[in-house]
């Protein structure tokens, strides 16, 4: 009887194992079965949740993905055109500043800056523009406000802001962007905007110095760590640099004249702030539940944050108060080929929620995305796309596999550079110490412009995934044309049958000739030219073969080149200190404009001058370069900025404080259901304009990830190959058995 027991077990089990792979199947997708049908965008992070959503704080590129889509600045950028330009986004236009003498007089639009005192912007706000809902507008039906008057008790059970049931909304106005000017001056957490505009708008700095006294006397009697402290109220302490005129009308005071003003009005420091979250917020026993701006943000853009797990989930929800900004119908050549104008005119965002997932290894957050899961592995990381791209390079089996799923992988050329410098205080790459060794020296630096050929590295070590400079300033940026100079570097290229072509290494070798140095070697002394290079990080293995990429650049003419490799820190303080020789650098652009990287070579900028507080890495100094960039600073785009740009470009072409290196890729990637996806570092609320076709995603996960039914089968006919023996062995016995029974009972039977 147990035999047969165990059979029937066998045989259940099998039976179960059958329709359980037939009514049924597991999957590693990380959301909801059905989730794939709803209009939402999935993607993910793959470090730590953002640290702060406070707009006042917050200036991560990992934070950006939410709080450009929760919070609207006044200011943002045309998604589509590039050059880059400016659009409004919570103000009517963009404005022009009026600019005044030193005596109040108000001075012509195209004034020298020498002559401006001072620019005011008077920014016009849109009309009805709704706040998201929130529980720190909810007002009762007398209009009192629900949640303003709270005790710890009260909010021993809240965990979320949706804990709190009431929301509520109101009309966005100037003085919520008064109060937020007036934040970035709060003692209670860093703005690392606070120092830079301190130094432009009007009184901001007397008025941190005010406010931290202010915030000394709230905190009186309260322990250091303590985190429950007295709301510290703006609307009650006024600057004259930032002033609500009326309701809708903002004016900020601007010392001097600084055009670049403008874009820091696209940056989330400038966006608003109601005084009823901080209020709401600064209530007992809050920051304790982490119930605070940077969990919890309150703003008028395309979304709002409904979730926030902590190191696990996130989700963004359509703000249902917004008021529905119209896709562009503008913009590069190429985008209508593309498909980018489809939607023109159609009111965004298009996407009802985004969700982001953590995703801490590679692999299974690449296995997701090809699997459909995931429309795209990040939408901050623009790096995340150069992987398949090496990858498409490098496999045809992989190319043909991405191509198949018609994967997006967008690409575009960023404000951002990484050069070779040389340092200008060094008697032998330098400026010198009389003209004639001026002039020698920059002939040395030519031969090595010449020397190190960017577009090998680009293919070696970038897998091509970038451009080479001919200058400081990257395309996408006002000042650069393709028949510019900035696209045009005579020292090291020439043209040929209307291309541009790398000079030819004997150019260089006649360069350093005429340095003094013939085949590499001083022609007074005869002793070989040994070069330092500078670099920022121990010599990994990877290291040591860039490293080694180098000698080979630098012994094409005979140079030597002595590797000094150190790590960080210590690099940093060669920098500052002007001991360094030749070293490797980057930038990337804070807003889109000329000045942005300019002002690296700009004199009294220099580095190892200004005690490290300059950018200006090489110590590059030039009365002409110099006294441009005074003018240019001052200037909006124009026919005027362009004609300095260009001037300032030739300039350092001919010093060559730089072998200009190279302009990396920037590359997204996202599923061939993913609409108006254009890879930017600039634009930080593309989630806006993004649209996906929920249908076409459905379809192809379920075409991608069918269930593989042969080892169900091979598992079934094993366990039957093993169970038919076996009942055969079972019926033989079970025969064998009953056969002795019968014996048994004859024998006893004649017996008796």
């Amino acid at each position: 009887m147990a035999n047969n027991n165990v059979l029937l077990r066998l045989a259940v089990s099998v039976l179960a194992l059958v329709a359980a792979a037939g009514c049924s199947r597991v999957t590693n997708s990380p959301h909801a079965s059905g989730a794939e049908k709803t209009n939402t965008i999935f993607t993910a992070f793959t470090s730590r949740s953002p640290k702060y959503l406070d707009p006042t704080s917050s200036y991560s590129s990992d934070e950006t993905p939410y709080t450009y889509q929760v919070y609207e600045p006044l200011y943002g950028y045309h998604y589509l055109k590039r050059p880059y330009e400016l659009a409004p986004r919570a103000a009517q236009r963009v404005v022009k500043p009026r600019y005044l003498d030193a005596n109040g007089t108000e001075l012509p639009a195209d004034a020298p800056g020498e002559a401006v005192a001072e620019s005011i912007y008077e920014i016009p706000i849109r009309k009805g523009i709704l706040f998201a809902p929130h529980p720190a507008l909810a007002r009762d039906a007398s209009g009192r406000y629900v949640y303003h008057e709270m005790s710890a008790g009260d909010v021993a059970d809240k965990f979320r802001i949706a804990d709190f049931p009431a929301t509520g909304t109101r009309e966005l106005t100037a003085h919520d962007y008064v109060y937020a000017i007036r934040r970035l001056a709060t003692p209670r957490i860093k703005s690392p905007s606070f120092s830079l505009m301190s130094e432009y708008v009007v009184g901001l700095k007397e008025y941190g110095e005010r406010i931290a006294e202010v915030d000394r006397e709230l905190r009186k009697g309260l322990a250091p760590t303590d985190r429950d402290l007295p709301m510290l109220d703006f609307r009650q302490y006024a600057f004259p640099g930032a002033e609500a005129v009326d309701d809708h009308t903002l004016r900020i005071r601007i010392k001097g004249k600084y055009p670049q003003f403008k874009y820091w009005l696209a940056m989330t420091f400038f966006a608003p702030i109601p005084w009823e979250a901080e209020k709401f917020y600064a209530q007992p026993g809050m920051a304790q539940k982490n119930l605070t701006m940077n969990y919890w943000p309150v703003g008028t853009g395309p979304y709002m944050l409904t979730e926030f797990l902590e190191n696990r989930r996130h989700v963004l929800q359509r703000n249902p108060n917004f008021r529905g900004e119209p896709y562009p119908c503008e913009g590069e050549e190429k985008d209508a080929a593309a498909g980018m104008l489809a939607d023109c005119g159609k009111p965004t965002p298009f996407v009802d929620r985004v969700v982001f997932d953590i995703e801490k290894e590679a692999i299974p957050l690449k296995t997701k995305f090809l699997q459909g899961y995931y429309d795209s592995p990040a939408l901050s990381e623009l790096d995340v796309g150069t992987a398949y791209i090496v990858e498409m390079a490098d496999s045809a089996d992989k190319a043909a596999e991405y191509e198949e799923k018609g994967i997006q992988l967008p690409t575009a050329i960023e404000a951002n550079n990484r050069y070779l410098g040389f340092n200008m205080l060094d008697p032998v790459v330098g400026d010198g110490d009389t003209p004639e060794q001026s002039a020698r020296n920059r002939k040395l630096r030519q031969a090595l412009s010449i020397a190190i050929d960017w577009e090998e590295y680009i293919a070696i070590f970038e897998k091509g995934q970038g451009m080479a400079a001919q200058g400081p300033l990257p395309p996408g940026l006002f000042g650069y044309r393709e028949d510019g100079p900035a696209a045009f570097n005579p020292v090291v290229y020439r043209k040929v049958d209307g291309r541009i072509e790398r000079r030819p290494i004997d150019d260089a070798k006649k360069l350093l000739a005429e340095a003094g140095y013939p085949d590499g070697r001083d022609a007074k002394t005869g002793r070989p030219l040994v070069l330092n290079f500078d670099y920022l990080s121990a010599l990994t293995p990877a290291a040591r073969s860039l490293m080694d990429w180098y000698q080979k650049q630098f012994a094409k003419i005979g140079v030597q080149l002595e590797i000094r490799a150190t790590d960080y820190n210590r690099f940093q303080d060669k920098m500052n200190k002007g001991s360094h020789q030749i070293y490797t650098w980057g930038w990337l652009a804070d807003y889109p404009d000329a000045e942005n990287f300019l002002f690296l070579l700009y004199g009294p900028n220099a580095k190892s001058l200004t005690n490290g507080n300059g950018e200006n890495a090489s110590n590059y100094r030039s009365k002409e370069f110099d006294r441009r960039f005074e003018r240019m600073k001052f200037e909006d785009d124009g026919p005027t900025k362009a004609k300095l740009i260009d001037e300032m470009i030739r300039i350092a072409q001919e010093d060559a404080a730089w072998s200009w290196g190279y302009f990396p890729t920037s590359a997204a990637a996202m599923h061939q259901w993913v609409h108006n996806g254009k890879p930017t570092q600039i634009i930080r609320n593309q989630t806006q304009y993004l649209r996906i076709d929920p249908q076409l995603r459905a379809q192809k996960i379920a075409e991608w990830n069918r269930p593989i039914w042969w080892p169900v089968v091979l598992i079934v006919l094993a366990l039957a190959a093993g169970i038919v023996p076996a009942f055969r062995a079972y019926r033989r016995r079970e025969r064998e058995n009953a056969a002795r029974t019968l014996a048994r009972e004859a024998h006893a039977g004649a017996a008796e």
